[in-house]
């Protein structure tokens, strides 16, 4: 890995050189006396790997001069240095592409950490390229089930098909997704993950998520409601752009709120399964949702519309939804209250709890369909309805 370092204190730049040498690192590390405008003739002329900028007071002035070098070089990789640290800037600094702030004087191990973070993502970009798929499971109404059916869903994704899956609650206020398939209390939250965020990396994220199954892990929503405005779009974007590398399936448990950071993470969406039930009201809201889903430019191609608690003979029937909404639905799950309330009461998913339960079936063919590339409505919507 090729480094450059530019500061205009000529032992800012020596002790740079000595930490990453006394750390054993292998790199070429050239310097450059200079400041801010020295920055574009370095990444132009030098093109190495990683810049580390040292910039004078919060970093702004750094920062300025950062828009249009990474608009040049995509692939390049920062580190700045600066004296004052504010939160504002650091997230302006990460959208940029800088991937650490650290305060002046520079502590030497926190330096070591931030070139080996980089150094990793490097090798892995090196590497073909994972992309797991995203699905965004959205609440028409409240009490749709369309947590149950995220978490569920998660389960049977890693248990029958051995799938890697994360789910990320974004229900930000009130979420409790991790209630749904666990007993146990999350260790760490969204926010935490957020109040970490320059430092994230696969580990790190493993280690924050609550292991349902090896290969299932659940990052829980804040404990606190407070801590829901901890949690920005800027956070949203690095968190994914982490978790489709490393798993093969990310859900998102949206919620029914649409605000800047549920609409960040819709952006990131494969596909967006708004959840209803066969009610009026149900009827009117996912009528609303699915009309801002098209004004925010989601195409109805991505929007797969999932019909819950489902009864035959009732006093709106699946042609009625159909036609109101003018869109297929994509699959139907029954109403089968017993188990499901079991499931939920004891947090055990329900494919652990009854395989042989008609929504247990329902999940699994929708697992296999996920995996077989067969989710399009006219693909077995009539076979699970026993009409095709």
């Amino acid at each position: 890995m090729k480094i450059a370092a530019i500061s205009p204190n000529k032992k800012h730049m020596e002790s740079i050189l000595h930490i990453l040498q006394e750390a054993g690192h292998p790199h070429a590390v050239l310097l450059f006396e200079g400041g801010k405008e020295q920055l574009g003739a370095v990444a132009d002329q030098e093109q190495p790997d990683l810049i580390v900028i040292e910039s004078s007071g919060d970093g702004q002035d750094a920062i300025t001069a950062l828009e249009s070098v990474s608009q040049r070089h995509p692939g390049m990789r920062f580190i700045m240095l600066c004296e004052k640290v504010s939160a504002e800037n650091v997230i302006q600094a990460m959208r940029l592409g800088v991937r650490d702030v650290l305060p002046l004087p520079v502590a030497p191990q926190a330096l070591i950490d931030a070139v080996a973070r980089i150094e990793q993502k490097l090798v892995r970009a090196e590497k073909p390229q994972h992309k797991g798929k995203v699905l965004a499971f959205l609440a028409c109404k409240g009490g749709s089930g369309a947590t149950f059916l995220a978490s569920n869903l998660g389960y049977v994704l890693a248990a029958e098909y051995g799938k890697r899956v994360v789910l990320i609650d974004l229900n930000l206020q009130f979420g409790d997704a991790s209630l749904f398939v666990s007993d146990r209390a999350p260790v760490t939250t969204l926010a935490d993950v957020s109040h970490e965020i320059l430092r994230l990396d696969a580990s790190l994220l493993a280690s924050s998520l609550m292991q349902v199954l090896p290969n299932y892990g659940v990052l829980a929503a804040p404990e606190n409601p407070a801590k829901a405005a901890d949690v920005v779009p800027a956070h949203i974007e690095v968190l994914l752009r982490l978790a489709v590398g490393e798993y093969d399936y990310v859900i998102l448990d949206v919620g029914r709120n649409l605000d800047a950071v549920s609409i960040k993470a819709l952006d990131y969406a494969d596909m967006i399964f708004p959840v209803m039930q066969e009610t009026l009201p149900f009827i009117r809201d996912a009528k609303r949702l699915i009309s801002t889903l098209q004004s925010l430019d989601y195409g109805m191609d991505k929007i797969h519309l999932i019909l819950n608690r489902y009864e035959k003979g009732g006093d709106v029937q699946l042609g009625d939804v159909e036609r109101t909404l003018n869109m297929k639905v994509m699959i139907i799950f029954p109403n089968s209250y017993a188990s499901v309330s079991a499931s939920v009461n004891q947090g055990v998913p329900i494919l652990k709890m009854d395989k042989s339960d008609p929504v247990t079936k329902n999940l699994l063919k929708l697992g296999h369909d996920l995996e077989h590339g067969e989710t399009r409505e006219h693909g077995w919507l009539g076979h699970l309805l026993g009409r095709a």
